[in-house]
């Protein structure tokens, strides 16, 4: 006896044939069987769709190949100068620094303050050799990072705590790299910024490496108008380009750093040669290729301390905006001014602050939930070393100002043999240039608030015909739905009512058979009745 097949297989099995019917040979059924005429008419097809799919992954994969970076060394190496090279000495001026600067052997390394309140600013330092043509690099080694524990950072800190920055900025531009339109650089996070957007370049770089940063302004390169980052001497990002605000423009190698300590190399050799391809340094570019800012040392050797002596709102800092435009040499210390380095460095900006009402431009209000900066304590390190760092500075203190006592105090503070000391009396009735330039603002202020808020209300206009399209088209879709509804609704009733119409129809046949039988019983019934009496009359 065979063992009964499995479920699985009897569910699966052909079922036996009928009766007359004979049952097919093995050689019968292991023949191939003949193709009907649908299945033969669509294998064809799907021979086509199987080539259609073919192609189009084809031109997939030709679309992704081509939207691919072409990772090609292009650069070639750097042809020997014939040219009269450079001459002067690459250095960073007093000037081109951020206040917490602190140059280190001759300005090769470069440190920064990370006390009270200035571990959160981000320091700058701009060299005063520039390139207008050319393919030249800088190099940047960070040395140390300064430890920063997590409890001592605040949770409102900027973040990171220790960071670099590499690239190039114009002439006049802020001094923090990230702040101004005329920056571009990369950072040590890997991103890569330009026009105050970044992108993601790169891997994050650190301690112990040489990032080199090659800037290509040579016409005849296929990377013109680009800059790119090396590490160790082998490619790091690929070419990216200029801003256009930037093409056509002298370009100074720029750092900014937090926490950190960095060597600048500006040196006729480089400290790590480039692999691909060899890029001669700034410090032995030819001299036709670059441009030295001019030094910002006074030809007497004193710098000059001027104190604006005016009345509160009365367009002082509005004259101070227009000075400081026209005398870029000069350094501002006020309130404004940190709060400015503190949001230019990350620092969390409130949304109640001095541009909301609360304090003033002289006092403003500094609410950041940082304590050594909302206590004032950046004020007093810039009291205490600016008259250390010899520069030209602008004390703009409106109260402090036009009290004698206070007046006092400033100039003893610079009373060195380095400072001379001037007051600038900002009253009385301004000139007709001033006033145009007054005028120009106001207009341009008034002309973006209108423009804003015809926006505002162009996207409000959009908003709500786009909500009554929406409600008109919700409407429809439920008076369609309510139609539907009412005719499913007669739909059914109509049948209920057809099915009603049968059953009764169906009863009062029941009614009229059953009264037919009875009448039938009934006529039966008398006529054996009548059988039965002419039986027993008989």
């Amino acid at each position: 006896a065979q063992a009964p097949a499995p479920a699985a297989q009897r569910a699966f099995a052909a079922p036996p044939p009928a009766a007359g019917v004979r049952a097919p040979s093995p050689a019968a059924a292991m023949a191939p069987k003949r193709k009907g005429n649908n299945a033969a008419k669509a294998e064809p097809a799907a021979k086509e769709a199987k080539k259609d799919e073919s192609k189009a992954e084809a031109a997939k994969a030709e679309e992704a190949k081509e939207a691919e970076p072409d990772t090609t060394e292009k650069e070639v190496d750097a042809k020997k100068e014939t040219r009269k090279l450079l001459q002067d000495a690459i250095s960073f001026q007093t000037s081109d620094t951020t206040l917490n600067v602190v140059p280190v052997l001759g300005g090769k390394v470069l440190r920064s303050l990370t006390d009270g309140g200035m571990q959160y600013l981000i320091a700058g330092a701009r060299a005063n050799l520039g390139a207008k043509a050319g393919r030249y690099m800088f190099e940047v080694k960070i040395l140390e990072a300064l430890p920063i524990y997590d409890h001592a950072w605040g949770r409102n800190a900027p973040k990171p705590k220790q960071l670099c920055r590499v690239g190039f900025s114009a002439a006049g531009s802020g001094l923090v790299l990230g702040a101004d339109e005329e920056h571009v650089y990369f950072d040590t996070e890997g991103f890569f910024w330009a026009e105050k957007k970044k992108n993601k370049v790169a891997q994050p770089w650190g301690k112990e490496v040489v990032v080199a940063v090659v800037l290509n302004l040579d016409p005849a390169s296929p990377n013109a108008n680009t800059v790119s980052l090396f590490r160790d001497g082998v490619r790091f990002t690929q070419p990216q380009p200029l801003p256009e605000a930037l093409k056509g423009k002298v370009l100074f190698p720029h750092v900014a750093f937090r926490n950190v300590t960095v060597q600048v190399h500006l040196g006729a050799e480089p400290l790590k040669p480039l692999a691909p391809f060899s890029c001669r340094t700034l410090g032995g570019a030819a001299a036709a290729d670059v441009k030295v800012a001019q030094s910002t040392v006074p030809k007497d050797g004193k710098y000059d301390v001027m104190l604006p002596v005016a009345y509160p709102d009365e367009g002082t800092f509005e004259w101070l905006d227009s000075f400081m435009k026209e005398n870029p040499g000069y350094h501002e210390l006020s309130d404004r001014k940190v709060l400015e380095w503190a949001h230019a460095s990350g620092v969390w900006k409130p949304s109640k602050g001095w541009g909301k009402g609360h304090g003033s431009l002289d006092k403003p209000e500094f609410a950041h939930g940082l304590t050594e900066l909302d206590n004032f304590s950046v004020r007093r390190i810039l009291a205490a070393l600016t008259p250390a760092v010899p520069r030209n500075y602008v004390v703009m203190e409106v109260k402090a100002n036009l009290l004698a006592k206070d007046r006092k105090d400033v100039l003893a503070r610079f009373s060195g043999p380095t400072f001379k000391r001037t007051a600038c009396v900002v009253m009385g009735e301004p000139d007709a240039e001033f006033k145009q330039t007054q005028q120009a603002k106001i207009l341009k202020d008034k002309q973006a608030k209108a423009t804003h808020k015809w926006q505002v209300e162009k996207a409000e206009k959009v908003r709500k015909k786009a909500a009554a399209e929406k409600a008109k088209k919700l409407a429809e879709a439920m008076k369609k739905a309510e139609q539907e509804r009412q005719l499913r609704k007669e739909a059914e009733a109509k049948e209920a009512a057809e099915k009603a119409e049968v059953a009764k129809k169906e009863e009062e046949g029941k009614e009229e058979s059953k009264g037919k039988t009875e009448e039938g019983d009934a006529k039966g019934k008398g006529e054996e009745e009548s059988k039965e009496a002419k039986a027993e009359e008989k």
